[in-house]
């Protein structure tokens, strides 16, 4: 728990010391995010040790808490310090985006999705506010519903094939995800399940967010919400693509899909960008359970799943360059594919 809570928050308070003090000041927290967590698992090539099985963590959902407050008061000083009368210069207002969008990108976000699958009813509205700020509340549905039943098939928004790269899978994800989550949410209500739909509440979260940006700063307030919205949700759906692409479920003959296993997802063992995710790189074991606590998170076997050849960050930046990635993935999942078929797997 020292390592997540250190490599978390401390970001956080570097760029809040480049609001307050400017300057150089915000290069600190930049560089954090950008180069930092990079080099740390370049230069000490270790892999954290899986937690022992049944360990239980109280301190896991306080740094949740923790982290999901700080989002929601820092989304808005970020707005002021960069479009508001900050006193900033253009240089640091823009490192300052920089840096708030990869923090929002690659620690709020891995907190909001821990958040919403905690069975605490405040805990999971703190995970859906998070989202909100970030103009994406609706994955607090579609993950659950609809990721988490429906990986790896065509059904799936948030699993891209092989071949598709990130700039065709990016809207195919946000505003598949959205419609998708919206029937999962109609369809329970539709099976007796109990309370409001919630999708207005999230698209009126969302338009509060956006006002907030307004009365911070104009419309230039709201257009930078609106980036580090972007910003920040490009980045999950930049996740969402690297941990799942090319990976495939077998269709059974009477229809059904086979069960999620463990070679459903792209794993990463990198130490310090996985603390800095909250353990998001440890996927595999996420989807078989869900519920588990992000520091219980496990490791598979490395022939019981497939590995990235990168940190989730690196990866995800390498992504960003279509053909450079179906390059240097194609004989990997041919790999894994042919791997899986010879063990009778497929």
């Amino acid at each position: 728990m020292t390592l997540f809570a250190m490599a978390t928050l401390t970001p956080l308070a570097l760029l809040g010391a480049g609001v307050w003090l400017g300057g150089a000041w915000v290069l600190p927290g930049l560089l954090y995010m950008a180069v930092l967590t990079i080099a740390l698992d370049r230069l000490i090539r270790w892999t954290a040790p899986d937690a022992p099985e049944g360990a239980e963590f109280p301190a896991a959902d306080a740094l949740l808490i923790a982290i999901g407050v700080a989002h929601l008061i820092g989304f808005p000083v970020a707005v002021w310090a960069i479009a508001g009368e900050s006193g900033l210069s253009p240089l640091a207002r823009i490192g300052l985006f920089a840096g708030f969008g990869l923090v929002f990108g690659q620690v709020s976000n891995p907190a909001a999705h821990e958040l919403i699958h905690r069975g605490n009813r405040w805990l999971y509205r703190l995970g859906v506010a998070v989202y909100a700020t970030m103009l994406n509340a609706h994955h607090a549905s579609a993950h659950r519903l609809v990721h988490h039943r429906h990986v790896a098939t065509p059904m799936d928004p948030n699993s891209a094939p092989e071949g598709m790269g990130f700039y065709r899978f990016l809207p195919r994800a946000y505003l598949g995800s959205f419609r998708a989550g919206w029937q999962a949410e109609t369809a329970r209500r539709s099976g007796g399940a109990g309370g409001m739909h919630p999708y207005p509440a999230y698209l009126l979260a969302q338009a509060g967010s956006l006002g907030l940006g307004f009365l911070i700063a104009g419309w230039e307030g709201l257009f930078v919400w609106l980036a580090l919205a972007a910003h920040a949700t490009a980045q999950l759906m930049l996740s969402d693509y690297v941990q799942h692409y090319g990976l495939a479920r077998r269709q059974l003959a009477d229809g059904r899909y086979e069960p999620v296993s463990a070679r459903h997802s792209w794993n990463a063992p990198h130490w310090f960008t996985s603390g800095v995710m909250l353990n998001a790189p440890r996927h595999s074991d996420h989807h078989a359970h869900p519920t588990r606590p992000y520091p219980a998170l496990r490791l598979p076997e490395a022939d019981a799943a497939p590995w990235l050849p990168w940190s989730l960050p690196v990866a995800s930046a390498v992504a960003l360059f279509p053909a450079l990635w179906r390059r240097r993935m194609r004989h990997r999942l041919l790999r894994w594919t042919a791997a899986s078929t010879s063990s009778g797997l497929e």
